[in-house]
C-alpha cells in the first residue's frame, strides 16, 4: 500500500489536527505561559487576529489565561513591557518565536527559569515537528 493511497484521520477530522496543533504549542515550552511562566489554558495570537494575525505557529504562542485575556488585542511588546512581570529573557525569546526560530526560543524560556523541570529537557533531545504550521 502506498502512502498516497492511505487515509489519515486527520483528513477526515480537521479538528483532530487543530488539536494536535495547540498540543504541540504546549508541548513546545512545558505548559507554562510565554509571557509570565505560570501554566498556559490557551494559546495567543501575537499579532491578533483583529489585526490581520493568522493561526500559525510563528504568531501563535501559549499563554495563561489571566495574560490572554489581559492582553486582548494589545501590540504585545507594548502590552508585555508595562506588566509586573516583565522579563527581558521572556521577551527575546517572544521576538524569536515570531521570528520563526522556536530553538532560540525554548533556549531563552529555560534561561529565565532555570529550575523549572518540565517536558522541555525530555524535548530537548528531540527534534521539533514544525510539520503542522497552520491550523
Amino acid at each position: 500500500m502506498h502512502q498516497r493511497d492511505a487515509v489519515f484521520l486527520e483528513e477526515l477530522c480537521p479538528k483532530l489536527r487543530v488539536r494536535r496543533w495547540r498540543q504541540s504549542l504546549h508541548s513546545y515550552t512545558g505548559k507554562s505561559c510565554i509571557y509570565c511562566g505560570q501554566p498556559s489554558e490557551s494559546i495567543d495570537h501575537v499579532l491578533p487576529s483583529s489585526h490581520g494575525g493568522l493561526s500559525t505557529t510563528d504568531n501563535c504562542v501559549p499563554a495563561c489565561l489571566s495574560c490572554n485575556g489581559n492582553k486582548s488585542d494589545a501590540e504585545v511588546f507594548d502590552w508585555y513591557r508595562q506588566q509586573h512581570f516583565y522579563d527581558p529573557r521572556r521577551a527575546m525569546a517572544i521576538r524569536a518565536w515570531i521570528d520563526g526560530d522556536i530553538r532560540l526560543a525554548l533556549k531563552l524560556l529555560q534561561w529565565a527559569d532555570p529550575n523549572r523541570t518540565s517536558n522541555q529537557k525530555k524535548d530537548k533531545s528531540k527534534e521539533i515537528d514544525l510539520s503542522l504550521q497552520a491550523a
